[in-house]
């Protein structure tokens, strides 16, 4: 008899704690009325230009979305709004030899975001909010040789940044 009070409590655990709405196991704490979202495409207002980038970190953010959420994307009337634009795509020295020369560089990329959630307003931050990741490499390659693989690290950064930031409130 205690067995199976034992198995029927561990059975009933996770519906109970998936049935307050709010709680999910993918991390996310989405109001229970939130449905749909809007991610839009991100424009690259960068001084350096990667042409790929805008089109790859946009798909990221949406394929994310739609992994682990519930949330049906759309293009109007979201009732969440993830906008922004790509501010900076920079490579600087990280580390200098005795002669002055960079040994190690660093691709920093800079996204500004814009959040809007429509059912909640004060949980959006509409003004705009900035977020950088970055990647180091050997001054040895060029960029151009490392800057696929570096941009697809810095994406997934990214990515998991916003995200937080916005349906997991890890602000």
């Amino acid at each position: 008899m205690r067995l199976l009070a034992r198995i029927l409590v561990f059975m009933a655990l996770p519906a109970a704690l998936c049935g307050c709405g709010i709680y999910t196991f993918s991390g996310t704490s989405l109001q229970p009325d939130i449905k749909t979202i809007f991610v839009a495409n991100l424009e690259n207002r960068a001084m350096q230009i990667n042409p790929t980038l805008a089109a790859n970190l946009t798909e990221a953010l949406q394929d994310k979305y739609r992994r682990f959420t519930k949330l049906e994307m759309v293009y109007d009337e979201a009732d969440l709004e993830v906008t922004g634009y790509i501010t900076g795509y920079e490579v600087t020295p990280t580390a200098v030899t005795a002669d002055e020369v960079a040994s190690r560089n660093r691709l920093t990329i800079t996204v500004r975001i814009f959040y809007k959630n429509n059912k909640y307003p004060d949980e959006a931050f509409p003004g705009g909010r900035s977020f950088a990741a970055y990647q180091d490499y050997d001054s040895t390659n060029s960029l151009d040789s490392v800057q696929d693989v570096l941009c697809q690290q810095i994406i997934e950064t990214l990515v998991e940044d916003i995200f937080n930031a916005t349906v997991a409130e890890w602000r």
